[in-house]
């Protein structure tokens, strides 16, 4: 048995792929990019508010399933150029209490939109 999230909060897919799925108490969420979901446009003012935008929507994928960042147990960010690590991982690290999930983070060729980090996570509620 699987769930389907789908929440206005958060950008709409750009194709064949569900903002996050849950099953047997995980959730899966889709890699989100800095798209603002009130007006669809991308938001890349700097790294750091981009790197915002990115957590802000993973939020509200995240809260439309009754979930919240403490149950996020695995995180995965892409980064265009990994001379953008330090700024990602300062605002990254600003949703996360003391019990951090595990993660990985890797330079990638590119990006959808050419946006410079997209970031997806797992999470678990029992």
């Amino acid at each position: 048995m699987k769930t389907i999230i789908n929440t206005s909060n958060a950008p709409a897919p750009i194709g064949p792929y569900s903002q996050a799925v849950i099953a047997n108490g995980f959730l899966f969420a889709s890699g989100q990019v800095a798209i603002n979901p009130e007006n669809g446009a991308l938001n890349q003012t700097s790294i750091a508010e981009e790197t915002h935008q990115v957590m802000r929507n993973i939020k509200a994928v995240l809260l439309e399933a009754e979930y919240d960042f403490e149950h996020v147990i695995k995180t995965t960010i892409f980064l265009s150029d990994m001379s953008l690590f330090a700024e990602v991982n300062e605002v990254y690290g600003s949703y996360f209490q003391a019990e951090y999930p595990a993660r990985e983070t890797v330079a990638v060729k590119g990006l959808p939109k050419g946006v410079n980090v997209e970031i997806s996570v797992t999470a678990y509620k029992a």
